[in-house]
C-alpha cells in the first residue's frame, strides 16, 4: 500500500492533485461510514430492503386503499411508488449525508490536512450502497409484477449520476453554512420532507402534465426529470419521459456544481475557526 504523507500548506497549489492522491483516506472514510451505519444491528444492510418496502406498503395502503387516489398514468400504483422511493430515499440521505459531513467530522477537521471535499464525497458512499441493495430488489419486483425488462436499463447509471451530483452540489452548499450557522441542519430535514411531496415520488407526471403551471414545475423542480428518467428506465414504453424535460436537471447539476466548489473553497479554510 503506498503510503500517504499529509503534509501542511498544501491547499491551494496542488489541492485537487490532493483529492487523488488520497483516495485511500476517501475508501477509509467511506468504510467507516458503513460500518457505523450497520454496527450493531441485526439485520445490517437488509434495511435498506426493509425502509423503502415499509414506505411503498404505507403509500399502498394511504393512497391507493383508504383514500382510493390512483396515478393516472395506468401503470400499477405498486410499482410508480416503489421505483420512486428507491430513487428519492438515495438523494434524500445523500443530501442529509453530505450536509453533516464537515460538523460531523469536526475532530479530523481541527487536527490534521486533507482536501475536506473528501468527506462530503465519502458521506455519499452509505445511501451508494442502500441504492444498490434496493435496486437488486426492485428488479425481481418488476419482473414479478410482469414488467419486462428492456435496453433502457443501461441508462440507470445516467440518472444515478444526476442523483449523485444534485444531492453532492447542495449538500456542499449547505454543510459549508451548517459550519458556522447551524440553523441549516434544521432546515435540510424540512426540504426533504416537503420535497417528498412536491417531486413525483408516490405519483408520475402524468396526474399534473396537462396543467397550465407544469413548464413552471419541470423548470423548479430538475429532480423530477430525474426521477421520471428512472422510471424510464425500468418501465417499458413509458410514456411520461422526454430527454428534453430533463435539460432543467442537466442545467441544474452544472450550475449547482460549480457554485457549490467555489462556495466551499473559499469557506473551506475557516471551517476550523467554527467547529
Amino acid at each position: 500500500m503506498q503510503e500517504t504523507v499529509i503534509e501542511a500548506g498544501r491547499s491551494e497549489k496542488h489541492y485537487w492533485a490532493d483529492i487523488v492522491r488520497f483516495r485511500e483516506l476517501l475508501w477509509i472514510l467511506a468504510m467507516r461510514d458503513i460500518t457505523v451505519r450497520y454496527k450493531q444491528t441485526m439485520i445490517g444492510v437488509a434495511w435498506a430492503i426493509v425502509r423503502p418496502v415499509l414506505t411503498v406498503l404505507v403509500f399502498v395502503f394511504a393512497f391507493h386503499k383508504v383514500a382510493k387516489i390512483s396515478d393516472t398514468s395506468g401503470i400499477d400504483f405498486k410499482i410508480i411508488v416503489f421505483t420512486g422511493v428507491i430513487f428519492w430515499n438515495f438523494f434524500a440521505t445523500a443530501f442529509q449525508q453530505v450536509s453533516g459531513s464537515i460538523t460531523g467530522n469536526a475532530n479530523l477537521v481541527s487536527k490534521v490536512y486533507f482536501p475536506r471535499l473528501l468527506m462530503p464525497l465519502s458521506s455519499a458512499a452509505v445511501p451508494l450502497l442502500d441504492f444498490l441493495v434496493g435496486f437488486l430488489v426492485l428488479i425481481p419486483f418488476l419482473i414479478y409484477s410482469h414488467v419486462g425488462i428492456d435496453w433502457h436499463i443501461i441508462f440507470v447509471p445516467v440518472f444515478l449520476f444526476f442523483a449523485f451530483m444534485s444531492a453532492l452540489s447542495l449538500g456542499v452548499i449547505f454543510a459549508s453554512l451548517n459550519v458556522q450557522y447551524r440553523d441549516f441542519q434544521q432546515i435540510v430535514p424540512l426540504i426533504v420532507q416537503y420535497g417528498f411531496f412536491i417531486c413525483p415520488v408516490a405519483y408520475s407526471t402524468s396526474s399534473i402534465k396537462d396543467l397550465s403551471w407544469y413548464p413552471f414545475y419541470a423548470w423548479l423542480n430538475p429532480l423530477a426529470g430525474i426521477i421520471e428518467g428512472f422510471r424510464w428506465c425500468l418501465i417499458p414504453n413509458y410514456p411520461f419521459f422526454s430527454w428534453t424535460s430533463f435539460i432543467p436537471t442537466i442545467i441544474f447539476v452544472c450550475a449547482t456544481t460549480i457554485i457549490a466548489i467555489v462556495f466551499f473553497r473559499k469557506r473551506e479554510n475557516s471551517f476550523v475557526d467554527y467547529i
